[in-house]
């Protein structure tokens, strides 16, 4: 299990990116949440098996369509066993 923070760059406001990623983050079995910055990004944290949260990165990195992800920032934390994956407000 791993956990990582991860600020997303780009158009990813207004264009349904934390659905996006909550759908996919609850279709691999990753924990944690999602929600928008006010400077126009988006930061998350993952937490879950390391290949599941490498998938789900590669998701976020595409993004949904409408969406333009210009950086992925990501650092790894120590896991705090969330119980679900939420979109924070």
């Amino acid at each position: 299990m791993i956990a990582v923070h991860v600020r997303v760059s780009g158009r990813v406001q207004g264009v349904f990116y934390r659905a996006f990623t909550k759908d996919r983050a609850e279709g691999l079995g990753i924990k944690g949440w999602v929600r928008n910055l006010p400077g126009g990004g988006v930061e998350a944290v993952l937490e879950g098996e390391r290949q599941k949260v490498g998938e789900l990165l590669k998701f976020m990195k595409s993004g949904p369509s409408g969406s333009m992800v210009l950086g992925m920032e990501l650092s790894e934390l120590e896991c705090r066993g969330y119980q679900d994956f939420e979109i924070r407000y």
